[in-house]
């Protein structure tokens, strides 16, 4: 039986608003960009506002309900995790049912943009709310929960196509898949601060798979990553000059993660999870620049 803590209502509410992960933008913007990739991309230039609008609170109702769920899952497993400790079904504040409502109530809402895009919108929203539902569970049964997460965090890429009308094309799928390689490879970083934790509760993750080696895999991943956006940027006719410069910054930007975590530390890798929020960010700039240039 759960043990619930005694709160006020403005307690509750703020268990909700950590349980959403409002608190922590990061997992927001590690979604916005490859959306904003994908939508600039699609609409050849600046996008209707009335659907950069939904897109962007689309965003914002599905990772928050991607952490709604997350949490349910591991809400056995994160009391004995010290960075996951805190979190408000680990402390009891809120029950796991509580948790569920938020979930659903967020994809209802993210359901309700769907009603001023169109149809192909619908169809292929059902491929982000399974990859959103099934991944926390992920970490149960398989060591590449990571994967998982980059198809369901990609996902958006395809929705931002349909969104203005465009079938997803080869470029879509190169953006897509890009973007899955460089999500493994970041949320591998995250992965590697609990490691530790994971072995000791019998959580898998990218990080265990991949051992002393996960370095280096994170630097493969990030390398083709940067050679799948590379390629649909130059099938758009977007590489030169802007994006091979936007995308040759974050090369560097990787190589510089991979000096400062060369020796593993769990604070300083989850600062390279952190730091690849401007990756996505000066992608978007090479994008933009290509397209009003």
């Amino acid at each position: 039986m759960e043990t619930v803590q005694h709160t006020t209502w403005r307690q509750r509410l703020e268990a909700y608003y950590y349980l959403c992960r409002f608190d922590k933008p990061i997992g927001t913007e590690l979604v916005f960009w490859p959306t904003m990739w994908a939508l600039w991309i699609a609409s050849k230039g600046v996008p209707d506002l009335k659907i950069l609008f939904i897109m962007i609170l689309g965003v914002i109702f599905m990772r928050a309900a991607g952490c709604a769920i997350n949490d349910f899952a591991d809400r056995k497993v994160d009391a004995h995790v010290e960075r996951t400790k805190t979190r408000p079904l680990a402390t009891g504040i809120i029950r796991a049912r509580e948790a569920v409502f938020v979930f659903l109530a967020l994809v209802l809402a993210s359901a309700a943009l769907l009603f001023f895009l169109p149809i192909e919108s619908f169809y292929w929203s059902f491929g982000a709310l399974f990859l959103a539902f099934i991944y926390p569970f992920m970490k149960r049964y398989t060591n590449l929960p990571q994967v998982f997460l980059g198809a369901a965090f990609s996902w958006s890429i395809p929705m931002a196509y349909t969104a203005v009308g465009q079938t997803p094309d080869l470029t879509c799928w190169l953006l897509y898949f890009g973007n899955l390689a460089w999500t493994v490879a970041y949320d591998t970083q995250y992965a590697i601060t609990d490691r530790e934790y994971d072995l000791k509760i019998g959580v898998k993750s990218t990080a265990i798979l991949f051992g002393r080696y996960d370095i280096q895999i994170i630097g493969l991943l990030q390398v083709m990553s940067l050679i799948l956006i590379g390629s649909a940027l130059y099938l758009e006719n977007l590489l030169l000059p802007f994006g091979l410069i936007a995308l040759c910054v974050v090369a560097g930007d990787f190589i510089y993660q991979a000096i400062k975590t060369k020796d593993r530390d769990p604070q300083i890798c989850f600062w390279a999870f952190r730091h690849n929020r401007w990756v996505g960010m000066i992608i978007f700039i090479g994008i933009f620049l290509e397209l009003i240039a």
